[in-house]
């Protein structure tokens, strides 16, 4: 009897092991994994029922089916559904709209997706999922319209566009270029108007803008600004480098920048200098004056420019300098801005006011101080031999900013005068000329208010 207990005991306990065996078994296999598949639908909640809707779903164990089914108030349609022969670990979907999209008129559908697993969890049948997204649609294009612009545009120089863009979902508006640069414009006077400065550079053979606008469906316009391009040739200057050059300037700068630290050889300190730390001191320069705060635009008044009295030009724009060094070839560069001398350490006196956005010393630019005037539209004043002005002051027109000077890459007391729009460097000639403003900028402006007003 003793041992029939002692033998059922035993019987019981193994049995107990073998179930905790088992469930732990269970619990913790592959096969009976517990969790549902991961479904991701990539939507901002709109759809424009033209594109293809990108679903993701994973899971661990293997996708056994997946449907998704698109549900309006009156009826349901299913958009896809497929089951697989062999387990897939992630299914990468394009959810087609309906042949019947451009019937459908009401504006938010559900789009509903179910997916199971191959896990023999839940008494075999697996881990299922169900998810729900509200969406809303919009079939319709955001409406543009060119409102006036500039006639024409040099090479080098710049253009005024204003224009109207409206749509109920509006999400994106810029200007895109031949050349890959994105133009931000600003809202102009009344809502639902636009307005940009436009900037061919002097590097770019052609030139070419349009208007896009987008909605948050990805229904996308475009309207191309008519714009006569007068080209215009620069100077190509054939500059032959000296040994007292190399030796003496170019040597002094050496030892100011990391980039020609233990660099003995003086060509190919001038080749660093020349690439390497000019692109960095262009690259601080094109961020700082690519900025264009989205603030409305009432009114741009903008006075002819001519910061230094009394001076003279001793260096023109977009000059294409080409070096060489005993008949080897040294590089190039373009210079960027008009260079102006009067007397040793100038001062300096924009005629416009506006924002100090920069106040400091940048590399072959020596101290520079840029100040932004509104509409995208920046001045640059380089080689300068003393700063008066902090970043993030505030100056009137004709008040001294600077003195001129030889800092940087300068071989004489001159200031290096630049123009920029939207971080692209621009003939300063235009801005010197009261007539180009007026016809280019003011009449442009006056132009599209009228029209506006009319409406």
């Amino acid at each position: 009897m003793r041992n029939r207990r002692k033998n059922s005991s035993l019987g019981v306990l193994v049995g107990f092991g073998l179930a905790i065996a088992g469930a732990l078994f269970v619990y913790n296999s592959s096969m009976f994994e517990r969790e549902a598949p991961a479904i991701e639908l990539h939507t901002n909640g709109y759809w424009n029922l033209k594109e293809a809707l990108k679903l993701d779903v994973v899971d661990e164990s293997g996708l056994k089916y997946v449907k998704v089914t698109m549900k309006s108030k009156n009826e349901e349609e299913v958009l896809h559904y497929e089951k697989y022969l062999e387990p897939k670990k992630a299914a990468l979907l394009e959810i087609k709209p309906p042949r019947s999209a451009y019937a459908i008129k009401e504006s938010e559908l559900t789009i509903v997706v179910e997916a199971g697993d191959e896990s023999k969890w839940n008494f075999l049948e697996g881990n299922q999922v169900r998810q729900e997204y509200k969406i809303k649609t919009d079939k319709q294009k955001p409406s543009v319209a060119i409102l006036s612009n500039s006639y024409k545009i040099s090479k080098g120089g710049v253009a005024l566009v204003v224009f109207k863009a409206e749509d109920a979902n509006l999400e994106d508006i810029y200007i895109q270029t031949n050349f890959d640069k994105k133009f931000k414009p600003q809202p102009f006077y009344k809502e639902g108007y636009y307005i940009s400065l436009l900037a061919w550079p002097i590097q770019e053979s052609n030139f070419k803008a349009t208007v896009v606008v987008s909605d948050k469906a990805s229904n996308v316009s475009k309207v191309y600004i008519p714009l006569y391009l007068q080209q215009k040739n620069y100077k190509v200057s054939n500059i032959k480098l000296t040994e007292r050059f190399l030796k003496g300037k170019i040597a002094e700068l050496a030892e100011e920048f990391v980039e020609t630290q233990g660099v003995e050889d003086s060509e190919k300190q001038f080749r660093t200098i020349n690439e390497d730390v000019r692109k960095r001191n262009e690259i601080l320069i094109h961020e700082i004056t690519s900025k264009v705060p989205q603030t409305t635009v009432n009114d741009f008044k903008i006075n002819k420019m001519y910061p230094l009295k009394n001076a003279q030009v001793v260096a023109h724009f977009g000059d294409h300098r080409k070096y060489s060094y005993n008949g080897k070839d040294m590089g190039e560069s373009y210079h960027l801005g008009l260079d102006l001398a009067s007397n040793a350490m100038a001062a300096i006196k924009p005629q416009n006011g506006g924002e100090v956005v920069y106040a400091n010393y940048n590399g072959l630019y020596g101290h520079m101080p840029i100040v932004y005037h509104g509409l995208g539209l920046y001045t640059l004043y380089g080689h300068c031999s003393s700063l008066s002005v902090n970043t993030g002051d505030t100056i009137e027109a004709g008040q001294t900013i600077a003195n001129s000077g030889k800092s940087g890459y300068a071989m004489g007391d001159h200031l290096h005068f630049g123009v920029l729009v939207q971080g692209i460097e621009v003939h300063p000639a235009e801005w010197m000329d009261d007539d180009w403003i007026k016809l280019n900028i003011y009449n442009v402006m006056q132009n599209a208010k009228a029209l506006i007003d009319k409406n």
